[in-house]
């Protein structure tokens, strides 16, 4: 597995040192109170924050890592260590780590003839999306096929062995929507109530005027399957070219993640905007954009171009407890001659307000390869979506381009890699046993659950009180060793292992660990384990939106 390892240290104070806690937030006044999130987060009146694009490069930290609340819900979603939201303290290790390309990548090969017109074969998830369609059972892929010619659509069994249908929209082939295009987004809609508008496509696009290049746009279409797709119902204000589409469903918005490219100290960034209604509220004036996220001071350059990395791209989904951010890095161009596309890789993000992204690994998390004919030799790109959880693992779909001489967009194709459910970053002991103990958090749930991966070590687990003391039965000598690599294992004590009379309380939870890994924590409602948290794009055991 490919591992970074960090000594766990408060992010808040090394943003103390090095950054502005909140950049965009120091223009609202914290005393004007907003929403309230699910997690326990007050937002400022203002909102979205305003913000400069003079700003952009610097790094900043989030808010509420700055200034948690004073108690924490935790009743949404599996409770990640993704930064110190959770954690009061801690002596565990903090270690990070990237999926793992899948050997039977890429997945998607440009192998028709649709493909493989114009100068780019391409068949490349660019954002597009992969969701897995509890109505069929069956995973779905939109992806971009030929030189930005049409959007074509492919279905699996497994996510890993894909099949092109021959469908009805051109017969004989599996294109579904035709024309040029930049990016484009599918998203599967669980909460839409009419069943003609399940999925939704934000097609990036443009039109000649009087024969001079009109402004970018996103076409909106609707469709029950994914296949029959919609005239253009509505169309957005204007874009530029890599811009995107989510759907925060904590907050029951939609956001527009538009590209812009800035000075030459930011380059390419984005600017944010967000909706109740992606459709309705679609025509949107520039006035309401929001300058967002750019790459920052803390991106490394690689040694080969030293030049300053830029974000090309942001796709983001709900994933358990937190939207995960999936940051296309541009880190400049190779040169010309050696026909390697453009250098794009792919970086996380976390955010608890959907708005300030934590980034305390810059690591990529879907690298480039750096061998010469590789699927993804270059210009790595994430897809719509973010990911799918598939038993205990993530599967994460990205393009990537073999590139060659004279044509370094060419071999466009579509690969996986998988994580561990949950597996973005765990707590480490080694032989001598470490401690965490958690911020005051509330639950409505009844039963303990954890992610681990301690089948030589021990973990334990107790309730404490507001003056720290154990709170009995549910204390560590009382508490039934767990010695397992689950990710769902059940936490138990030998008098009770029901935590309802608890409900509603402000209580810490601490971890003993020897010998082992904690990736995640939960209290369920039930002895199944469910998390009501967001399972991202889905999965063959997710049937319901939470």
């Amino acid at each position: 597995m490919n591992r970074r390892k960090f000594c766990l240290i408060n992010l808040a104070g090394i943003a103390a040192m090095t950054s502005r806690p909140g950049a965009y937030a120091a223009t609202t006044a914290a005393t004007e109170e907003g929403e309230l999130l699910y997690n326990g987060i007050r937002l400022p009146r203002v909102w979205p924050p305003i913000g400069s694009n003079a700003t952009l490069h610097l790094p900043s930290t989030p808010p509420y890592l700055t200034t948690p609340p004073a108690t924490i819900p935790i009743d949404v979603g599996r409770q990640l260590f993704v930064d110190d939201f959770l954690i009061e303290s801690t002596t565990l290790q903090r270690t990070w780590h990237r999926a793992e390309y899948h050997p039977a990548g890429p997945v998607i090969r440009p192998d028709r003839d649709w493909e493989r017109q114009g100068d780019f074969p391409m068949a490349s998830v660019f954002s597009d999306g992969v969701w897995y369609d509890p109505h069929d059972r069956l995973f779905k892929m939109w992806y971009l096929g030929g030189n930005r010619a049409c959007t074509c659509h492919a279905v699996s069994q497994n996510g890993i062995t894909w099949e092109k249908p021959k469908l009805d929209v051109q017969a004989g082939t599996n294109i579904v929507s035709a024309g040029d295009r930049d990016s484009a987004i599918v998203w599967l809609d669980h909460e839409e109530s009419d069943p003609a508008r399940r999925y939704k496509l934000f097609r990036a696009h443009r039109e000649a005027a009087d024969g001079k290049s009109a402004n970018w746009f996103f076409q909106i279409h609707v469709s029950p399957d994914g296949i029959h797709w919609s005239d253009v119902i509505a169309r957005s204000g204007n874009i530029y070219p890599r811009s995107t589409v989510f759907r925060n469903p904590f907050r029951k918005r939609w956001v527009y993640g538009i590209r812009k490219d800035s000075t030459l100290q930011v380059g390419r960034c984005r600017r944010y905007l967000e909706c109740k209604d992606a459709i309705r509220d679609a025509a949107w004036d520039e006035k309401d954009r929001r300058w967002w996220v750019g790459a920052d001071t803390l991106d490394p350059a690689r040694e080969d171009t030293q030049f300053h990395p830029q974000l090309t791209n942001l796709d983001a989904v709900a994933y358990e407890s937190v939207m995960l951010g999936l940051f296309t890095i541009w880190r400049g161009a190779a040169p010309e001659e050696t026909g390697r596309p453009e250098l794009n890789d792919v970086c996380l993000g976390f955010s608890r307000d959907g708005f300030h992204f934590a980034r305390p690994d810059r690591t990529p998390f879907l690298p480039m390869s750096e061998t010469r004919g590789d699927w993804n030799w270059g210009n790595v790109q994430s897809a719509g979506g973010g990911c799918l959880v598939v038993g205990d693992r993530l599967y994460f779909y990205c393009s990537g381009r073999r590139g060659s001489p004279g044509s370094r967009e060419a071999g466009g194709s579509t690969g996986l890699a998988t994580l561990r459910r949950d597996g973005f970053v765990s707590l480490d002991a080694g032989d001598r046993e470490e401690m965490l103990t958690t911020r005051p958090v509330t639950f409505t749930g009844k039963h303990l659950f954890v992610n681990v991966d301690a089948p030589e070590g021990e973990l334990r687990a107790e309730v404490i009180d507001e003056r720290g003391e154990p709170m009995a039965p549910f204390t560590r000598a009382a508490c039934v060793p767990v010695a397992a690599d689950a990710t769902k294992h059940a936490v138990r004590w030998t008098a009770s292992d029901d935590l309802s009379a608890l409900a509603g309380r402000a209580v810490r939870f601490r971890f003993t660990l020897r010998h082992g890994s904690l990736y995640a924590f939960w209290v369920s409602p039930d002895v199944t384990g469910s998390s009501r948290g967001y399972p991202a794009a889905g999965g063959p055991n997710e049937s319901q939106p939470t």
